[in-house]
């Protein structure tokens, strides 16, 4: 499953908020317009929009904008609004500087839950994980019937503390019943779900508390648990679809149960071909993960029908573009009664992939440890996992300890990580990043506009894995807590030799 996420915008999982970035000017305007909004700003000391308008003027990496700050600081050192302007136009822009100054303001006015929000959202981006579920639990604290608080404060859990992060989100819903933000958090209790069963008991729970009706969250929640009855009980998948109606995508799930029932019935009575002709014509709804579930499916009825080439073939093409130990399974299987070993069935697969593949660009951008660069070309020989993604991407940050954990299966083989930034005003935050995270990829510098022109980048994240010659061989995918030995199988498929089958 792909998920696009547009990148102009400063994803936090804060309250499950979305910023756009504040526009930012990081040279100096004409100095008829510094000096008129110094003018301004130094008769309104107190005044949020006179110090944005100054601080844009100045440009925000103007080194005589600090300096002017710290005049005032120096001269009015009981106001705290002077701190605070520039602590929070800093914060707006999502760049690493408003920590100082947001300390400053917090000293002289500590029972401000903003500032701390503010506080907690800037460690967040430096994933200095300890300091965040400190700050978030001043600002959860000091104004406690703020659900926009809490659920900040919830989210430090997430990193922190997984292991009572269930118990915390249900004390969230107990607290905020009325507050989308509880609805969320169950919903990704429910995708992260490592099998089936978890899957559906979370999206039940989901519908029972947030009903669909109400609340959006709960209408995605419901679209997936009726994806997982589809997978397990097509009569109760439609039940469950026609209580939420026929429109877009709940018609199109209301085709597939009632096809998965015709389907299932012409199976037992042996119409293997009729069977196969409806669920050709099946149509996915967007945004699911039935696609195996389907192809195993369709190959079962090819097998049974005796045609287990077809069966072979159609799992063969699915496998090569996004592998999995029960497409494998099957496909081995098949396999077998067609007389192909194992090294056959990887030659078959391989081929199928070379066939699809394409070279990528040939990058050559700069690294942060230094003036260098890193291009592409220095790489051959070696299998590339390439992501693109910023500091503020939540989803991005969701993805990098799955990809570490399969990166560190690979440790001594010729795999290297990559992940090119594409957000340069966030650049001061990678190196925090990196150091507080200890991930292991390599951070390279570059733009959105670069990325989409180079290699069609869409939104962060967005991931390939090149092979040893250059040519990516896989796209289009996301790496979770149940899927990343999807993962492991791309790699391993384009090394000599990979991590033992689970």
């Amino acid at each position: 499953m792909k998920t696009r996420f547009v990148i102009l915008l400063f994803i936090t999982c804060f309250g499950m908020q979305v910023f756009s970035q504040t526009p930012t000017r990081m040279g100096p305007a004409p100095a008829a317009e510094i000096a008129k909004a110094l003018v301004v700003v130094e008769a309104n000391m107190d005044s949020l929009k006179a110090h944005q308008k100054y601080i844009y003027a100045m440009g925000m990496k103007n080194p005589l904008l600090l300096d002017q700050y710290d005049v005032w600081m120096k001269k009015y050192p009981n106001n705290v609004n002077i701190p605070l302007a520039i602590g929070t136009v800093y914060f707006k822009a999502s760049m690493p500087q408003p920590k100082d100054f947001l300390l400053k303001a917090a000293a002289m006015d500590p029972k401000n839950a903003k500032i701390w929000s503010m506080l907690g959202s800037d460690a967040y981006m430096g994933s200095k994980y300890e300091l965040f579920t400190e700050y978030t639990e001043k600002a959860a604290s000091l104004e406690p019937s703020n659900a926009g608080y809490a659920y900040s404060y919830l989210m430090s859990f997430e990193s922190s503390n997984p292991d009572t992060y269930e118990k915390k989100v249900f004390e969230f819903v107990k607290d905020f019943p009325e507050d989308q933000r509880g609805a969320a958090a169950i919903y990704q209790l429910g995708l992260r779900a490592k099998n089936l069963d978890d899957k559906i008991h979370y999206f039940e729970v989901l519908r029972e508390l947030y009903p669909p009706q109400k609340f959006e969250w709960s209408v995605s929640g419901t679209a997936k648990l009726a994806d997982a009855y589809l997978e397990t009980n097509p009569e109760k998948a439609l039940a469950l679809i026609n209580e939420m109606g026929w429109e877009g995508d709940w018609k199109i799930r209301k085709e597939l149960a009632e096809s998965l029932i015709r389907i299932d019935k012409l199976d037992r009575d042996q119409n293997y071909k009729e069977a196969i002709m409806s669920l050709d014509q099946v149509k996915l709804p967007r945004s699911s993960y039935l696609d195996d579930f389907i192809a195993l499916k369709k190959a079962s009825l090819q097998a049974k029908s005796g045609d287990i080439k077809a069966a072979y073939d159609s799992l063969s093409v699915k496998f090569a573009k996004l592998p999995t130990d029960a497409l494998y399974s099957a496909l081995e299987s098949y396999g077998q009664k067609l007389g192909n070993d194992k090294g056959q069935v990887d030659k078959d697969i391989e081929m199928i992939r070379n066939s699809t593949a394409v070279t990528a660009y040939p990058f050559e951008l700069g690294l942060y440890t230094g003036d260098e660069k890193l291009d592409l070309k220095s790489l051959r020989g070696k299998v590339v996992l390439l992501t693109f993604w910023f500091p503020g991407c939540a989803p991005c940050r969701e993805e990098f300890p799955h990809f570490q954990t399969v990166v560190d299966s690979f440790k001594g083989d010729s795999v290297v990580y990559i992940g090119i930034n594409v957000i340069p005003a966030q650049d001061g935050y990678v190196l925090p990043f990196m150091k507080n995270t200890k991930y292991s990829f390599i951070p390279l510098r570059s733009t959105f506009a670069s990325a989409k022109q180079s290699f069609g980048v869409e939104g962060a994240p967005e991931n390939f894995v090149i092979d040893k010659n250059g040519k990516i061989i896989f796209k289009d995918f996301r790496t979770n807590s149940s899927n990343h030995r999807t993962l492991e199988l791309m790699i391993s498929s384009l090394l000599e030799k990979g991590p033992a089958k689970e």
